[in-house]
């Protein structure tokens, strides 16, 4: 009877373990996949040419990736996110925010194609002017390194659903 209930209670135990496992994971994900709303932000400021919301949406990116937990998003990356999103947030040229913005759109790229960040179609455009890419939430091309300059310069290069 001893055995029989010794069985039992690891055969729980290993549910349980499990149990919070999975819990503890949607947890994680749940902090990436909030990033991507905040990096739209980002991006639709500099599209509409307003330096001061881009450093100031900046530092809400900065908040969060500072409270998303590494094993979610690489060490790595979760660095390379913070440096770029970091200097963007405390300039106040635009021209220094769309270099770094550059930067934060490689290490979201990067987030994006590890792990499902939207129920939504998340477009991965190109600019060939500025030889760099960005993600956005539509189709329509709404270029953030030059804006109102050269507004649809890009193409779609990648779709993720």
């Amino acid at each position: 009877m001893k055995k029989i209930f010794l069985m039992v209670a690891i055969i729980a135990t290993s549910f349980v373990q499990y149990g919070f496992a999975q819990t503890d994971y949607a947890g994680h994900q749940t902090q990436a996949v909030a990033l991507l709303p905040l990096y739209y932000n980002i991006k639709d400021a500099l599209v509409s040419g307003d330096a001061k919301l881009a450093a100031s949406k900046s530092q809400e990116f900065v908040n969060a990736v500072k409270n998303t937990d590494a094993k979610v998003i690489g060490e790595t990356n979760k660095k390379a996110l913070l440096e770029h999103a970091g200097k963007l947030a405390k300039s106040k040229d635009l021209k220094i925010e769309r270099e770094h913005f550059a930067g934060l759109s490689t290490g979201m790229i990067a987030l994006a194609k590890a792990s499902k960040l939207s129920a939504e179609p998340v477009y991965q455009m190109y600019c060939p002017m500025k030889k760099s890419n960005w993600l956005s939430s539509e189709k329509a091309v709404k270029n953030p390194y030059y804006g109102s300059a050269m507004l649809t310069c890009g193409n779609v290069v990648e779709t993720k659903k």
